[in-house]
């Protein structure tokens, strides 16, 4: 909050500084001015750079990677209109990109002291960017198109160096001022002080993997488990938790966790009552961010698989007791994740009689009200009910019923997040039915509730399954799997285009159905 509390003057010359025009920069540069007045105007703009204190040290990477970006589109419009042989305006992109970085590298240097390895790049970055400016200068005097095409190549390398050169140096500038921050963090007793660099890290995470990389090789998972370790600083779990969350987007993350045992003091706070509630479903998050199957290294698992009883035990737990629908999902994700990747993770879940808890939650609104949780509950459902011994416990809490329930499951709103995660209800929804079917009491029951007509409903209208042909292909092996144990369920019409055939024939019948008004 206390970086939102800034006079609304101070923030409009603030990003009045980034919209300059910079051609007028240029030719004031040209401009006979005697040395004090241009000495005074240097120290008016590294003082407006760097007045304020603490302020601007905050505001410090958000200002880097706003100009970094300003930079970065000139480049690429640069790059577009060479393409085009559109020399005029190479030559003006040229010189705005010019003074973009110049002022940048001026106002960091200004602000931060710039490592020596730094300065070697700025020193490289300048020289091809004013070579860049003069070799562009030159096109505009010549109609020549055999020079013209000689210098496109020469600007072309030129414009790839500037490019390469560029994005190293703000990577530098990014891991000098994360390295601020975490050192904050690594030295401070202050719990605002070590919140404030936790937020700014946090931010940080929100603009790509590229920075979550840089921010996981800094040390930043070392640094924020050492705070989740001390109780003094029990206060700030949720927060490191949530950027530790965000950071393991990518490998790095994952390998630093790994590296300090992260999931030995994850489980240490998921099972621990005294814990407050945010700092475990944080916990929860991270597990579900190391379990995700989009990873490719799965190193870390071995490890994860050692505390997985007491991580397992833990979450059905907290979905069993949370207070809130956000606590649910993060809780139930994790859950899900972890069933994907251990069956013996699905063994333990029916031991702690998850399908009750799970069932009940569907219940209330309080913790499960969307289709993003229900999407959670649906596929631990899913991958329970290849055991066996899950048919009769799902029996047993009327599971049927909800299956059916979520077989319905409509957006309430034109948001296609919310649109994909319906479809993905509807299919596992299926997906759970055509498993527990085996069980004849299971396939005798969901005929007895109508699932057949349901079944077919979203066989046949493209609109009841949102024109997904994943729930389609899912409801169709279902529907399969209830004809081969009862027949007689399905009406003859039905058997002939849905049963009878192929699986892949009756898909292309199905999704060709949408009316044509062509």
């Amino acid at each position: 909050m206390q970086s939102l509390q800034v006079d609304s003057v101070q923030r409009w010359m603030e990003d009045l500084r980034h919209m300059t025009e910079v051609e007028c920069m240029c030719v004031l540069q040209a401009k006979p001015i005697g040395v004090e007045e241009d000495a005074q105007q240097g120290e008016l703009i590294v003082a407006s750079a760097v007045g304020g204190g603490d302020h601007v040290a905050r505001n410090n990477l958000q200002t880097l990677l706003r100009r970094a970006l300003v930079v970065s589109t000139e480049l690429g419009k640069m790059f577009q209109r060479l393409e085009k042989g559109r020399w005029q305006r190479v030559h003006s992109t040229a010189v705005r990109a010019n003074c973009h970085v110049r002022s940048l590298v001026h106002e960091y240097g200004a602000a931060r002291n710039t490592p020596p390895e730094m300065q070697k790049y700025e020193k490289s970055l300048l020289e091809k960017c004013m070579e860049l400016t003069n070799i562009t200068e030159r096109c505009l005097h010549t109609d020549d198109e055999f020079f013209l095409k000689s210098m496109r190549e020469a600007i072309h390398e030129i414009l790839t160096d500037v490019s390469d050169s560029f994005s190293n140096m703000i990577d530098m500038a990014l891991a000098n001022e994360i390295q601020v921050l975490i050192k904050q963090i690594e030295s401070s007793d202050s719990v605002y002080t070590i919140g404030s660099a936790i937020s700014n890290l946090l931010s940080l995470t929100q603009d790509g993997p590229q920075l979550c990389s840089i921010i996981a090789k800094e040390g930043a998972v070392v640094a924020l488990f050492k705070i989740c370790r001390q109780d003094c600083f029990s206060d700030l779990y949720a927060h490191a938790l949530r950027t530790v969350a965000s950071i393991c987007c990518v490998e790095e993350g994952i390998s630093q966790l790994d590296k300090v045992d992260g999931i030995l003091c994850l489980a240490d706070i998921l099972t621990d009552d005294n814990s407050a509630e945010a700092a475990r479903a944080e916990a929860a998050a991270v597990v579900a961010q190391i379990t995700s199957p989009h990873h490719t290294s799965t190193q870390h698992l071995a490890s994860f698989l050692e505390s997985m009883h007491d991580i397992v035990t833990a979450l059905i737990k907290l979905c069993e007791t949370a207070s809130c629908g956000e606590v649910f999902l993060l809780a139930s994700a994790a859950l899900a994740n972890i069933t994907f990747f251990d069956s013996m993770a699905c063994e333990i879940l029916l031991q702690l009689n998850a399908i009750h808890i799970l069932l009940q939650a569907c219940k209330d609104r309080q913790r499960v009200d969307t289709p993003y949780s229900k999407d959670q509950v649906v596929t631990i459902l899913a991958n329970l009910s290849v055991l066996e011994q899950c048919a009769s416990e799902v029996l047993q809490e009327k599971g049927i019923e909800r299956l059916l329930l979520l077989l319905g499951e409509k957006p309430s709103s034109s948001s296609p997040s919310e649109g994909a995660a319906c479809e993905r209800v509807q299919q596992k929804a299926a997906v759970t039915l055509a498993r527990l079917s085996r069980d004849p009491d299971v396939a005798q029951t969901a005929i007895q509730l109508k699932a057949v007509p349901r079944l077919i409903e979203l066989c046949r209208s493209p609109a009841e399954r949102n024109n997904s042909d994943s729930v389609l292909v899912a409801c169709l092996a279902a529907l399969r799997r209830l004809a081969a144990g009862c027949p007689d369920s399905i009406e003859a019409a039905d058997h002939q285009q849905l049963i009878k055939p192929r699986l892949v024939d009756s898909f292309l019948l199905c999704s060709n159905m949408e009316e044509s008004f062509v």
